[in-house]
């Protein structure tokens, strides 16, 4: 979509034209769907965020200055809201899940005991990720990601977005991006690793550790 296209509708927006939302939501609700399931692993609450990213931008269609991509503004806010969303949810548990889950250094090691050590994923894990239990497996991997982690690997690596939009989408530095993408990847080939050794998954013998 360019920038007139979108200014368009925009317009069409201010002046409460339901058909300008529709293509909006058209267009766009799918990739918010999507940043929001992968943040916070839930249907209903990603779209419940579908919801709240296009009231915001209803609400704020009359102020929208188009200094950056709506596709940027919206990834923002749709992190934005699954983020506060995962949050508020963790809040009401009595128990905190916090001690649950694994913790990690700033290179995205687990920290504590590390019984398994990283394959050697080169080429990238994707050869790995044929069968659908080999899905589950990275689903609940993702799953025990940190939230800041799981949201740079949902916009760079899912989205496929630049280093420059998302640290626009997260309101973040691009050296901060790189930094947390790699500690992200890091993490998460560990926790990959870690499920294919303790479910005794036989990679190909390229992948296995030395």
């Amino acid at each position: 979509m360019t920038r007139e296209s979108e200014a368009a509708l925009l317009e069409g927006l201010r002046r409460g034209d339901a058909a300008a939302l529709e293509v909006l939501m058209e267009r766009h609700a799918a990739r918010v769907y999507r940043v929001a399931f992968g943040i916070t692993r839930s249907a209903p609450d990603a779209e419940e965020v579908v919801q709240d990213v296009f009231t915001s931008l209803v609400r704020a269609a009359g102020g929208f200055e188009g200094r950056s991509a709506l596709a940027t503004w919206l990834y923002r806010v749709a992190t934005n809201a699954a983020l506060a969303r995962r949050r508020r949810k963790r809040a009401q548990l009595e128990v905190s899940l916090e001690d649950c889950l694994p913790t990690f250094k700033d290179d995205g090691h687990r920290a504590g005991d590390r019984t398994f050590l990283l394959a050697d994923w080169s080429p990238g894990p994707h050869e790995a990720l044929l069968s659908g239990e080999t899905r589950r497996v990275l689903e609940r991997a993702l799953d025990r990601l940190p939230r800041h982690f799981r949201a740079v690997l949902v916009l760079r690596d899912v989205e496929e977005l630049s280093n420059e939009e998302t640290a626009a989408a997260l309101g973040d530095s691009v050296a901060s991006v790189k930094s947390r993408l790699h500690r992200a990847r890091m993490a998460l080939r560990e926790e990959l690793t870690r499920a294919f050794v303790a479910g005794g998954e036989e990679r190909p013998a390229s992948h296995r550790s030395a």
